[in-house]
């Protein structure tokens, strides 16, 4: 079941936040940045998965964090590695091989609900009208509630319905 919410991501009740990043991302930009400044040892984390399991674009990776924190990393972009400061672009084959990575976490770890944004259209540079049927056949077909974040507000608690 999915549901466009309004608000701030990072205040959603869900079992997990998903995003969308690259082969040893910097975190330097939107939502990447903002998980990256609360939780700092997230990224550490993630490059040291990134280097120890030859990470290709498609696949994802849960990181547990303090209470019991859940984020989910969708490699969705192509790595440049030649420059912290520059992103990849997204590829809707990398999505949907990414959201069929993400089904199997969300089975295995027995989530009740997932919040995501609007993945690959900021620095992954995709059309959200592209992205979104991706993310509709992939995730609604689950029997949880899936909050697609479509309007970030910051500060605002969006209203995730409760199935």
């Amino acid at each position: 079941m999915i549901f466009k919410v309004e608000g701030d991501i990072l205040l959603s009740k869900a079992n997990a936040i998903v995003h969308g990043v690259e082969k040893n991302d910097p975190m330097n930009k939107c939502l990447a940045l903002e998980l990256n400044n609360k939780y700092p040892t997230m990224r550490t984390d993630f490059h040291r998965w990134c280097h120890q399991h030859n990470t290709k674009p498609g696949e994802a990776w849960l990181w547990t964090g303090p209470n019991n924190t859940h984020i989910v990393h969708l490699i969705t972009q192509e790595s440049l590695e030649i420059n912290d400061h520059l992103h990849g672009k997204a590829t809707l084959n990398n999505i949907r091989h990414a959201l069929t990575a993400l089904e199997k976490i969300i089975i295995t770890e027995k989530f009740t609900s997932i919040a995501l944004p609007r993945i690959a259209t900021g620095v992954g540079d995709l059309e959200w009208d592209d992205v979104w049927p991706l993310i509709e056949n992939s995730l609604g077909k689950l029997a949880i509630p899936v909050y697609v974040y479509v309007t970030y507000i910051a500060g605002k608690v969006a209203d995730e319905p409760v199935v």
